[in-house]
């Protein structure tokens, strides 16, 4: 019986001969027409040349290797030195103001994608080492004052001679951050020890938060997005502290469900009771069972602070019942509270999940077939994601604590295809095999020269899992188009973000010292081919 192809047509027989160099030129053909396809750009900045003449099967002429050609891009001017393609405030105004959607990703159409270099700004220098650069970067590397007059105040940070310092200061903070965290960790014992591993930071500001958190064996995703604050995440990345643009707007973030230990909010002014509680529902999806929400700020200590909120007692009040009201009907339960910091606990109880069955309950199950883990453009419903039942290890409690859980293989792995407890194992050996020959390539890994780390195609997190007592962090990248494997690399305790690589990052240019990609080009030549082309040129490493 003869092979057919995916259109149905028989292949050619087996023992008929093919030429070799015919068979290539017309598999490129097709790898650029299809990669054109599925990207929706032509690329142009690479060519392949090959010999017009290919010889007939009876020839025993030598094919001529592949010619390569050159090509160089111009710069792209200095007022692209921050240049964020799909977060362009330049382009704020063709998209809506209502919950601040002009904020959210909205990448270039083809005709306005850019294909030069983004420049470093004038004064540029290598950026300041760890563990130095927490506390201090170059001015001229983020030359932006609006923070630094707007929050002087505050001690987010300040300007002195060629640098800007961070004295951990913030809004709700103004003693430092250290101080704000062991009060929070007096709540929370499960931040002492090991319990809670993995947290966000919404509306992180310069990102002193997650950076006390790195000392206390916390791994924060600080998250803001790009607004008039200019260059928050620019701050926290050049400062060496994991950070992403983001904002919750009217698209679930970039993460699975059931993920993250702890969210946090410290005044970062999210209207949290508007839209019948929206972005509750938001925190409530990534938010593993048992996992904590901390939020300080209005209203909470409203009898106390709403003189300073430039509202009424009876404002921040009414704001404050609203609030509870609004979480417990999404099956949290208040926690603690002290001074300013509330917190309160996902509930790991079904029985909380069942009362949503009623018709007359808001807010509902999500029924609308939509995948908890669906996260790439994928709009906010007002329903609650509940915890697949099935799933008995995902729960806070349940999770190994840190740094055992590193090792262990996931309950979800068996939720990937083709994923187990030996596919697990054998990954995680593999990467501390390829990570020993990795640093004697460059010995700058595990040194103070690199810092920040994307691993631009993971499977499990087995890189990070493997450098996990190096001084660096991994921002683990999984492909919206490849197998979901992001909620394993949560449920190891280490962070990522789903991503297309047709499109730009959601960061600033600069922001990596080191990028890793491992068989992306293979996993989806399908969509790429000849044509495809890395979106973090704008990183400008």
């Amino acid at each position: 019986m003869k092979h057919k192809d995916k259109d149905g047509k028989p292949l050619p027989d087996r023992n008929s001969k093919v030429p070799t160099a015919l068979l290539f030129v017309v598999l490129c053909g097709l790898s650029f027409y299809l990669g054109g396809i599925f990207c929706s750009e032509k690329e142009n900045f690479t060519t392949t040349e090959v010999k017009d003449e290919v010889p007939s099967s009876k020839s025993n002429a030598v094919v001529s290797p592949l010619q390569i050609k050159d090509v160089s891009f111009p710069d792209c001017g200095l007022d692209y030195q921050d240049y964020t393609p799909c977060t362009d405030p330049k382009r704020w105004r063709k998209f809506g103001m209502q919950r601040l959607t002009f904020m959210e990703r909205h990448c270039p159409p083809i005709f306005e994608k850019k294909e030069c270099l983004v420049p470093p700004p004038d004064g540029y220098k290598v950026p300041i080492r760890w563990p130095k650069s927490r506390d201090q970067c170059w001015y001229r590397n983020v030359p932006y004052d609006w923070i630094n007059k707007q929050k002087s105040n505050q001690h987010w940070l300040q300007k002195e001679g060629d640098k800007f310092l961070f004295p951990g200061g913030g809004t709700m903070f103004p003693n430092g951050v250290g101080e704000y965290v062991d009060l929070m960790q007096d709540l929370v014992p499960g931040m002492k020890d090991g319990t809670i591993r993995t947290a966000i930071d919404t509306g992180c500001g310069v990102a002193s938060w997650g950076g006390d958190l790195l000392d206390r064996n916390i791994l924060t995703v600080s998250l803001a997005p790009r607004d008039n604050h200019e260059a928050q995440v620019q701050f926290a990345l050049e400062r060496g502290i994991p950070a992403i643009l983001g904002i919750i707007s009217t698209q679930r973030l970039p993460f699975p469900s059931n993920s993250f230990d702890m969210a946090h909010c410290s005044r970062c002014l999210i209207p949290w009771t508007e839209f019948g509680g929206l972005y509750l529902l938001e925190i409530h999806r990534i938010l593993r069972p048992g996992g904590f929400w901390v939020l300080s700020g209005p209203p909470v200590n409203y009898e106390n602070r709403w003189k300073g909120w430039n509202t009424t007692i009876e404002e921040q009040k009414d704001n404050y019942e609203k609030l509870q009201e609004l979480l417990t009907s999404m099956c949290f339960k208040f926690y603690k509270k002290k001074d300013d910091i509330a917190v309160w606990q996902k509930t790991s109880d079904n029985s909380c999940y069942k009362k949503l069955d009623s018709p007359d309950n808001y807010p509902t199950k999500c029924d609308d077939g939509t995948e908890p883990d669906s996260a790439w453009y994928t709009p906010l419903r007002p329903c609650v994601v509940v915890p697949d039942q099935k799933l008995k290890k995902v729960g806070l409690k349940s999770l190994p604590k840190w740094p055992q859980r590193l090792h262990v293989a996931p309950e979800r792995v068996s939720d990937v295809r083709g994923g187990s407890e030996g596919a697990f194992n054998h990954d995680d050996n593999k990467w501390k095999n390829r990570v020993k020959h990795y640093k004697k390539l460059l010995p700058a890994i595990g040194t103070d020269k690199i810092r920040n780390v994307m691993d631009m195609n993971t499977q499990y997190g087995g890189l990070a899992a493997a450098l996990i007592d190096d001084p660096l962090w991994v921002m683990n990248v999984v492909s919206s188009y490849a197998a979901n494997t992001l909620p394993v690399v949560f449920d190891r305790g280490l962070i990522g973000t789903y991503h297309d690589w047709c499109e730009a990052f959601s960061t600033y240019p600069r922001t990596y010292d080191l990028l890793h990609l491992d068989g992306l080009f293979t996993s989806e030549s399908h969509r790429y081919a000849f044509s495809w082309k890395i979106s973090v040129l704008h990183l400008s490493l």
